[in-house]
């Protein structure tokens, strides 16, 4: 008997554990999906914030009316077109703007913002525009402990700084090159990772339905 009853504890006790176990996982899901949900939300506010920043600056550029087309929600399929090459990422004005949001959630938005001042800074026709620009890139991203600054070799920062002398629209070419590769090989694969990404990739039957009028 006493051996039976020992067999009968040890059945009884870890259904009793897992019983237990189970009713410690439910709030610990609900905490998950509201963590969730907040992530969300803080990528959306961020996602706002840069995609009407495009919006004035194109505003000021633009007249034409149909200019803002590109900031509405994109489709999934046009979402996922963004995982097959990181230039058809930033080609896309909401694909760049979500990727901004994604960087400055990881506190390095730094290299994307050098990147877009060296798109600006390649189009620059004026050569004392070209010299005032070069300058505020440097200290605003190359110099030492400058506000933005890059995680770049010592070479290439003292190559830069001799370069905005006498500015050319090369200037940063090695730079944004780096810059470029370690976004890629690094920013852009986490980013596709994302619950955010994920959400835009998703098909709903609301968006089915969008797609078959």
């Amino acid at each position: 008997r006493p051996g039976m009853q020992s067999a009968l504890l040890l059945a009884v006790r870890p259904g009793g554990r897992t019983e237990r176990s189970r009713r410690r996982s439910e709030p610990e899901e609900a905490d998950k999906g509201r963590m969730k949900r907040t992530i969300i939300k803080d990528w959306k506010t961020r996602l706002s914030y840069f995609l009407q920043n495009s919006s004035n600056s194109n505003k000021r550029k633009s007249k034409k009316a149909g200019k803002h087309r590109n900031y509405f929600r994109p489709s999934p399929e046009e979402a996922q077109l963004w995982s097959e090459a990181f230039d058809e990422l930033l080609a896309n004005k909401y694909g760049l703007a979500a990727f901004r949001a994604f960087l400055k959630s990881e506190f390095c938005e730094e290299n994307i913002e050098f990147w877009l001042a060296c798109e600006d800074f390649k189009k620059t026709k004026s050569p004392q525009k070209l010299t005032s620009k070069a300058k505020k890139i440097y200290n605003d991203f190359i110099e030492k402990e400058a506000p933005k600054e890059i995680n770049i070799d010592f070479q290439t920062k003292n190559l830069i700084a001799q370069n905005i002398q006498d500015a050319t629209h090369t200037c940063f070419s090695a730079a944004q090159k780096r810059v470029y590769s370690l976004m890629e090989n690094n920013s852009y694969p986490r980013f596709l990772e994302s619950q955010f990404y994920q959400e835009l990739c998703k098909k709903t039957p609301i968006s089915r339905a969008a797609q078959g009028t």
